[in-house]
């Protein structure tokens, strides 16, 4: 199972996701601001309450009434079960009945018109304001609660999509404006406490919706009695729309730097995973399918840590290409040093040989000969790799029939090998090839010789040569050993060798199968090796590509 992995960009656009908790931070931020407002709002109202109090303070003629006049009582506002005109004035302290002042007389001055004139100076203000006396009747009221010039267009698109999104449904703003503008006055309950002295605020909503009622009383004081009360009202509906105002302007704010960061975040993201990839592919394509270093990745000029790992990597390779072309070049150079010190050693005892040397000299001057011949047979080998490339450079491709190559080498296997036994077959008709016919003979040597030195003694060697599509296969196969499983993967590399020879003076350096594989390069093929499906021997293989494939001479030279 393919274990799951996230890319760069997309690791980078999580990272990029916690720009979302932004406008939730300043939608909390926008929260805070809300009640300080409203606490601000509700100390203003504190003051104008205040301040019309302060105007009526010491007026007793104000809180009278002409005959005949009409009164409006807030307990008629009270809801059912609240009684709060008879709760009012039963916790007012009773006097006895004979220490009760005498009423006082009638009035001449129309206080409700007075406290009105007063009063009509603020109606161009954003508040309700009610004057009452200390029987919770109401002398003179001003104002309203809806803003004269207030947006009733409601909430815009942003701020209705960020209500949905937190599931806050609110009334329809035309609603609201007429609950406002329908409100009923304050209770007898609220004002209660301010008839006592004190001066209180609270708080009461309008219907469902959001919007807020923030009213404030102050008492009126003649002498040192309470005579009355001033009740401000004002509604929230300023301090929402400033709110919705902010919170648009924020999202509006927050959603395009989130976008521009999400595009530069991506821009660099894919930047960076681009320079990644093309590193990625100059390693990859800089060591071909046998481990030989082709081509050196183009050293970066950037300063970053992705060119840091870019220049590293070039000179690694650059190294290892040196250390590569030493190590192909070390057998040629080796063959080339040793060739004078053997012809010495060669000429010395060809010499020696012509010497009249007592019996047991002999001996010894027979095993340096077998010695000295074993050194030679190693010196042409190891330059027959180097050989074989420079060859393989130069030789011109052409159609040949290859079955009629295989066929004439089998014939010399038999003559050289007469106590092997090589079954054939092969097709009927030629199998046209592009190559060269004699390298593909002495690639079916190599082969061969392998299969030779590991078959089992009576066993045959079979040689077949199949057609199937565009391609032709040349097999041969041996019944002996499997392969085993350290050579996995190693078979055709240079220096590697698997064989037992049963003379122990052959020398045998793992280069036989490796120039195969050149050769089979060459031709635009393959080769490869695998156990018998019984495991009772080996089959090596050459899949070679027909030569009405037009395979190009240039093409196949640098498949090499």
């Amino acid at each position: 199972m393919t274990p799951f992995r996230i890319g760069l960009r997309s690791k980078l656009a999580l990272v990029a996701v916690v720009l979302l908790a932004l406008p939730w931070v300043g939608y909390q931020y926008v929260q805070e601001m809300e009640r300080f407002l409203l606490d601000g709002q509700r100390q203003g109202l504190i003051a104008t309450a205040r301040a019309v109090a302060t105007a009526l303070h010491e007026r007793p003629q104000l809180f009278g009434r002409m005959p005949g006049s009409s009164a409006v009582s807030l307990s008629d506002s009270l809801a059912p079960g609240e009684e709060v005109l008879e709760l009012a004035i039963a916790s007012m302290p009773q006097q006895p009945a004979d220490s009760l002042p005498a009423p006082p007389p009638a009035p001449t001055v129309d206080g409700a018109a007075e406290v009105g004139a007063i009063l009509r100076g603020l109606e161009r203000s954003t508040a309700r304001i009610w004057v009452v006396d200390r029987d919770l009747e109401v002398i003179a009221h001003s104002g309203s609660l809806v803003p004269p010039k207030h947006d009733r267009n409601g909430a815009g698109p942003l701020m209705r999509l960020w209500r949905a999104l937190l599931g806050q449904v609110g009334q329809p703003q035309e609603d609201v404006v007429a609950q406002l503008t329908d409100a009923s006055p304050p209770s007898g309950q609220a004002i209660s406490g301010t008839l006592f002295g004190a001066t209180t605020s609270w708080l009461r909503p309008v219907g469902n919706s959001e919007v807020l009622v923030v009213a404030a009383a102050h008492p009126v004081w003649v002498a040192d009695k309470v005579q009355g009360a001033v009740v401000v009202e004002e509604s929230t509906l300023a301090i929402q729309s400033v709110r919705d105002a902010a919170v648009e302007r924020l999202a509006l704010l927050t959603f395009a730097g989130l976008a521009i960061a999400a595009l530069v975040v991506l821009g660099f993201a894919s930047r960076l995973s681009w320079r990644i990839r093309r590193l990625r592919d100059e390693a990859e394509s800089a060591i071909d399918a046998r481990g030989r270093i082709t081509g050196l990745t183009a050293a970066s000029t950037a300063g970053d840590e992705v060119g840091d790992l870019s220049r590293s990597f070039s000179t690694l390779l650059a190294r290892l290409a040196q250390h590569h072309h030493y190590l192909e070049s070390m057998a040629s150079r080796l063959s080339h040093e040793l060739r004078t010190p053997v012809a010495v050693v060669r000429s010395s005892l060809e010499n020696l040989q012509l010497e009249a040397l007592p019996p047991p000299a002999n001996t010894y001057l027979e095993r340096a000969d077998a010695g000295l011949r074993r050194l030679t047979r190693i010196l042409a080998r190891m330059s027959e790799a180097t050989r074989m490339e420079q060859a393989l450079g130069t030789t011109d491709p052409e159609h040949f029939d290859l079955r009629a190559v295989v066929a004439e080498c089998v014939q010399g296997y038999r003559l050289a090998h007469p106590e092997q036994a090589f079954d054939t077959e092969l097709p009927d008709g030629p199998v046209w090839v592009r190559g060269a016919p004699d390298l593909a003979a002495q690639m079916l040597d190599k082969l061969v010789d392998n299969a030779c030195d590991f078959a089992e003694r009576g066993s045959a060697i079979r040689i077949r040569l199949t057609v199937a599509g565009q391609h032709a296969e040349l097999s041969v196969v041996n019944r002996g050993p499997t392969l085993p499983a350290a050579l996995e993967g190693k078979l055709f590399e240079s220096l590697v060798s698997g064989r037992r020879s049963e003379h122990p003076d052959e020398p045998h350096l793992g280069l036989g199968l490796y120039v195969a594989r050149l050769i089979a390069g060459f031709h635009g093929g393959t080769l490869g090796a695998h156990n018998l499906p019984a495991g009772e021997g080996v089959c090596f293989a050459a899949t070679l590509p027909l030569g009405r494939a037009g395979h190009d001479p240039g093409e196949i030279r640098q498949q090499i």
